[in-house]
């Protein structure tokens, strides 16, 4: 058996540059054991699986060890996909995934997620976050996932965790963040309990973020860094309970998976 496949960097307008997904479209649905070995084979932070339904398409993310609630770049890349590749014609995509009906859609060159906030709450900061940050934050926060908020750009980037004890905490992944020197607010993104150390751009986490910094910096439209080794660009739009997380793609590679008939 053979199926179309797609690598594309998300997140970013140039190649090498943001956060690389794998994209494969299917006719039908895999039994899940051969959808999480493609994505632990591709070793990827997600591989992306959608299957055309009547008026929707139901999309799946997979990181190489778990299947994911919600993933920002991986639903982007599809987007591109579809759009760039397999002729979708409208200005929208509509994705039906385990986080409710999301949305992409076309806009000013760049494709905007139509996802849902997840305002963090300030919390105690846990040992392990701490210890395994290597660097106490100014404030602590959590929703899915705990927000490590800390004074300056450097501070962020300067961090140099301990994954054995971030694994530890009681969330699916650790966001730290600060005011941008040349963008409103920059993170890095950490999960590896979910098998993924450091994301490269991570548009979930923006759930959060675009929220949290909307509301201390007074403003619904901001411009956000992710400053990973690979870097990606972030175009965020408060609205309440949604917010839109913008950003460009392209594409790498086109090719083929193929699977072994008795799968």
């Amino acid at each position: 058996m053979r199926l179309p496949y797609y690598h594309v960097d998300a997140f970013t307008g140039a190649l090498f540059g943001g956060n690389p997904a794998g994209v494969c479209p299917l006719e039908k649905w895999l039994p899940d054991d051969v959808l999480q070995r493609i994505a632990a084979e591709n070793n990827l932070s997600e591989t992306a699986f959608f299957t055309r339904e009547a008026v929707f398409f139901h999309l799946r993310w997979f990181t190489p060890e778990v299947e994911m609630d919600l993933c920002g770049h991986a639903t982007l890349a599809p987007a591109h996909v579809l759009f760039t590749e397999l002729g979708h014609q409208r200005e929208t995509v509509r994705f039906q995934t385990r986080s409710g009906s999301l949305a992409a859609s076309r806009r000013e060159g760049i494709i905007e997620l139509d996802f849902p906030a997840r305002p963090p709450l300030p919390c105690a900061a846990p040992e392990n976050l701490c210890r395994g940050l290597g660097r106490q934050p100014r404030e602590v926060l959590k929703a899915r996932d705990y927000v490590a908020v800390f004074d300056t750009q450097a501070d962020v980037a300067a961090l140099k965790p301990d994954m054995d004890l971030l694994s530890r905490l009681d969330s699916l992944g650790i966001i730290a963040t600060a005011r941008g020197e040349d963008a409103d607010f920059v993170s890095r993104f950490f999960a590896p309990a979910a098998g993924v150390p450091e994301d490269p751009v991570t548009g979930s986490s923006h759930c959060s973020l675009i929220p949290y910094w909307s509301e201390r910096l007074g403003k619904n439209e901001l411009f956000a860094r992710q400053i990973s080794k690979r870097g990606g660009e972030l175009f965020c739009r408060a609205f309440g309970e949604r917010v839109g997380i913008g950003g460009r793609a392209v594409i790498f590679s086109r090719g083929e998976i193929q699977l072994p008939e008795n799968r």
